[in-house]
């Protein structure tokens, strides 16, 4: 694997990622909106309504994954940004297109938080939940033998069903963490190692994102949910790279569309190399944290895209994709995958994400323009 300047910032993590060559969402490839139409299906594939009275993409792949697998846990899915939702129109289209990657249902993205407190408040402001590992039964077993001495005896055999049932379902979820297996994954903070987030919306970019990364790392270490998404920048965004050396201008108009000039693409690049940071700083965050055998890196999957390939162009016949971490040992890393001449059929995007859910134990029978599992070569 050979990482070029884009990627940089992953070097030290090639052996810990997977990068995926040629991928596409027809439909968004398709569209006459070359922003609007692209974006908000990142994650799902679907074509995005052009009916100013009607807005409608579909449910994208994290939400999926939230309305199964989600309901193990406290949170569902975090849903992150760093920039808000505008309301907005652009090119006759709602900006809420191109605030939002991840939709709830086909005609609502789901809520998108952009305060750090804010989340850190989801995730324990409630303040309830066990606060111990040990077993249910071993914490009622004094009760449960004083209620047996009171009850008949088809009542104390009864109890003992029930106590048995429970007892099962336990060794069976122990069973399944000592073999690595999803639903028996044991958090490994049972409080927060972090302080709470001031109230006010951070002002400093680099801060923010860090704080919300690592609030991605709380919420998988306590395991308050097990679905996370973040958007770095709203589509067609404004944002001032200006903290970047040597970068001036906005990321759209002044450094996206360049015209081709070397001095704004060596800018251009920075940014791009941001982005990445970001992802690598959070590859190296849950790969430094330990959980026995292997660490909350190889027990997750983590995904790295954008919905096109060259900005400028509004190039949307390949997405840049990288996967990182293991999937509890089930994705083999260190590998570059291409598709780019396997034919349209075989690299459809969607067929990624019915492979990350079907990794993920929420496996589907379809998903957006795709009915097979993407092929692992």
């Amino acid at each position: 694997m050979q990482v070029g300047p884009g990627l940089k910032p992953m070097q030290p993590h090639c052996q810990d990622m997977v990068f995926l060559r040629g991928l596409y969402n027809a439909q968004a490839a398709a569209h006459k909106s070359a922003h609007l139409g692209r974006s908000p299906n990142l994650l799902s594939g679907a074509w995005v309504s052009t009916d100013q009275n009607e807005i409608r993409v579909g449910r994208s792949f994290d939400q999926v994954l939230a309305q199964t697998i989600g309901r193990r846990s406290a949170v569902p899915s975090l849903v992150l940004g760093i920039e808000p939702t505008e309301l907005r129109l652009e090119d006759g289209l709602s900006m809420l297109y191109g605030s939002n990657i991840s939709w709830a249902t086909d005609t609502k993205p789901a809520t998108k938080e952009i305060y750090p407190a804010r989340v850190f408040d989801l995730l324990v402001g409630d303040g309830k939940g066990r606060e111990s590992d040990r077993s249910v039964l071993d914490e009622v077993l004094a009760d449960a033998n004083d209620l047996k001495r009171r009850v008949s005896r088809s009542d104390g055999r009864k109890l003992d069903e029930y106590l048995e049932s429970v007892r099962s379902i336990e060794t069976r979820i122990a069973r399944a963490g000592e073999e690595g297996r999803l639903e028996g994954w044991q958090p490994t903070l049972t409080k927060p190692n972090m302080a709470r987030p001031d109230d006010p919306l951070p002002q400093d970019i680099p801060v923010h994102i860090r704080l919300m990364l690592d609030l991605i790392v709380l919420a998988f270490q306590m395991d308050k949910t097990r679905i996370a998404t973040c958007m770095l920048n709203n589509d067609l965004s404004q944002m001032n790279f200006g903290f970047l050396e040597g970068v001036r201008g906005s990321l759209h108009l002044d450094l996206t569309h360049n015209g081709r000039d070397p001095e704004l693409e060596a800018m251009y690049l920075k940014t791009n190399q941001f982005h990445v940071a970001q992802f690598a700083y959070l590859v190296n965050r849950l790969k430094a944290i330990d959980e026995g055998e292997r660490t909350l890196l190889d027990n997750s999957v983590l995904l790295c895209c954008s919905n096109l390939l060259d900005g400028d162009k509004h190039q949307a016949d390949q997405m840049p994709m990288i996967l990182a971490g293991r999937a509890g040992g089930r994705l083999k890393t260190g590998r570059v995958l291409d598709y780019l001449e396997a034919g349209d059929e075989n690299r459809r995007a969607c067929s990624l994400y019915l492979s990350l859910m079907d990794l993920m134990g929420a496996s589907q029978t379809h998903f957006g323009d795709a009915e097979r599992l993407l092929a692992w070569l």
